[in-house]
């Protein structure tokens, strides 16, 4: 079986989440095309990537955004893997810093309130840029 790229279809287990989303935000009686309310952004974020993974990816972004003249088809499937593999990682470190956090805890060693407060603001600042249109 040969491996194929990793979608953002493939992470989100259907087609139609963000449309089911979006409906649930707005509320069950809504009409689809009511805006979704944003929370403000902050005006300072931690950042997600290294300085050096940002420029990785932003370089594979202009090759697939290069390739778009002579393969149209070929570069948003491009894109949308880039994307794919862009939330895998940022999924993989999430998924690790609470696999850190839960081995202090399976140990029996305190995790501090520090901890647990930098651990919480990360997933709180990556939660509003999620919802930031």
């Amino acid at each position: 079986m040969q491996d194929r790229p990793l979608s953002t279809a493939d992470l989100a287990g259907t087609d139609d989440v963000r449309d089911r989303r979006d409906q649930e935000t707005r509320g069950p009686n809504a009409p689809a095309n009511t805006p979704v309310q944003q929370p403000p952004v902050p005006a300072e974020q931690p950042p997600l990537f290294a300085e050096r993974d940002v420029s990785g990816l932003r370089d594979r972004w202009s090759d697939v955004q290069a390739g778009f003249v002579d393969e149209p088809r070929r570069a948003v499937e491009q894109a949308d893997s880039l994307v794919a593999d862009v939330m895998k990682r940022l999924a993989d470190s999430f998924a690790g810093q609470r696999a850190s956090l839960e081995k202090q805890w399976d140990r029996g060693d305190n995790v501090t309130t520090e901890d647990l407060r930098v651990a919480l603001q990360r997933y709180r600042s990556f939660f509003d840029r999620l919802l930031t249109v």
